[in-house]
C-alpha cells in the first residue's frame, strides 16, 4: 500500500462560555460562544452585542495564551 502525507481535519469542540478570535473569512474577529448543539453554534461579538447562529464551521488550529480580547478593531 501506497502512503502519502494526510492533512486531517477534526470540528472543533465549542464550549459555551469560551472566547474565541476567528483570523480571516467574513466572521474574522474576536467572539464569544454563547450556545452549542450538533449542528449549529451562536456566537456574540464583545463589542457591539450582535448576536449570530450558524453551522458549525471551525475547526481547531491553534491556541494562545495571554492574547488581549476583545480587540476594538474588529469590522462587526
Amino acid at each position: 500500500m501506497t502512503k502519502h502525507n494526510v492533512t486531517i481535519f477534526k470540528p472543533y469542540a465549542f464550549y459555551e462560555g469560551q472566547k474565541i478570535n476567528i483570523n480571516g473569512g467574513k466572521r474574522k474577529g474576536d467572539w464569544e460562544v454563547v450556545s452549542v448543539t450538533d449542528r449549529k453554534v451562536k456566537l456574540r461579538c464583545p463589542i457591539s452585542l450582535k448576536e449570530f447562529e450558524w453551522d458549525r464551521f471551525c475547526y481547531w488550529v491553534e491556541e494562545h495564551e495571554d492574547v488581549p480580547w476583545p480587540q476594538k478593531d474588529q469590522d462587526i
